[in-house]
């Protein structure tokens, strides 16, 4: 199972919410970096959300509907 990055964050607290999210809707996701991005402040770059290669553009389509609804 490939994993892809779909997302970068700078912020621990927006990466969480977002894999929370994704998570209650059945995908199968990973945060990478999240200790070390956070311990270092993004000293080795962002937090990456990962899925797995068959669930990226149901993924993908949940993180245009959450950004939808941040706008509202």
């Amino acid at each position: 199972m490939e994993l892809i990055v779909i997302q970068s964050y700078d912020s621990d607290i927006e990466a969480n919410l977002t894999l929370g999210k994704l998570k209650e809707a059945g995908i199968v996701c990973f945060l990478q970096n999240e200790y070390t991005a956070t311990i270092l402040s993004n000293a080795i770059g962002n937090i990456k959300l990962v899925v797995p290669e068959d669930q990226v553009e149901q993924a993908k389509e949940l993180l245009r509907q959450f950004d939808e609804e941040k706008k509202s």
